[in-house]
C-alpha cells in the first residue's frame, strides 16, 4: 500500500530501512536525505496483523520511468515472498502512475530475484555506498 510522507507509517519504514539497509554499512539517513522524500512515492507491506513485513520507495522522473529503491524486507521475513509481492504491487502502481520503465541499483547478491522478477543488468557494474551494484531495468 501506498504511504505518506511524515506519518507515522513512514517513520515506521525509515526505521525498517535503517535496519535492513543502512546500520549493517555503518550508514544512517541525513536529513537532507529524508527531506527530498516527500515528492517521492512509498510503499509498505503489511502482514494480516498489520505489522510491517517490508518496504520500497519509487523516485518519479519525467521521462517516464520509475527508480526502484530502499527495498526492505524485515528479516524474519526474508525469502518468502514478501519483495516478490512488494515488487509486483509496486510494477502495478507504477503503471497506474503512467511510468513506462522501472530501473533500480541492485547489489551483486540481489541481482538473482530481480532476474527472475524480469529485469536486466544494463552496462557495466558501478560502486554505490561502496558495494558494487548493477543497473537493471524492466518495462511496464
Amino acid at each position: 500500500m501506498s504511504i505518506e510522507f511524515a506519518t507515522p507509517a513512514y517513520d515506521a519504514v525509515i526505521k525498517l530501512r535503517c535496519k535492513i539497509l543502512r546500520t549493517p554499512l555503518g550508514l544512517d539517513f541525513s536529513a537532507e536525505e529524508l527531506a527530498i522524500e516527500y515528492q517521492y512515492h512509498h510503499l509498505a507491506a503489511y502482514n494480516e496483523n498489520g505489522k510491517l513485513t517490508g518496504c520500497l520507495v519509487l523516485v518519479p522522473f519525467d521521462d517516464g520511468q520509475v527508480k526502484m529503491q530502499q527495498v526492505a524486507v524485515a528479516e524474519d521475513l526474508q525469502k518468502q515472498g514478501v519483495g516478490t509481492a512488494m515488487v509486483n504491487f509496486s510494477e502495478s502502481f507504477a503503471q497506474a502512475q503512467g511510468y513506462n520503465k522501472m530501473f533500480l541499483h541492485a547489489r551483486a547478491a540481489a541481482i538473482p530475484f530481480y532476474e527472475r522478477l524480469d529485469y536486466q543488468k544494463v552496462g557495466a557494474p558501478f560502486s554505490e555506498v561502496n558495494i558494487e551494484h548493477y543497473r537493471m531495468e524492466k518495462k511496464l
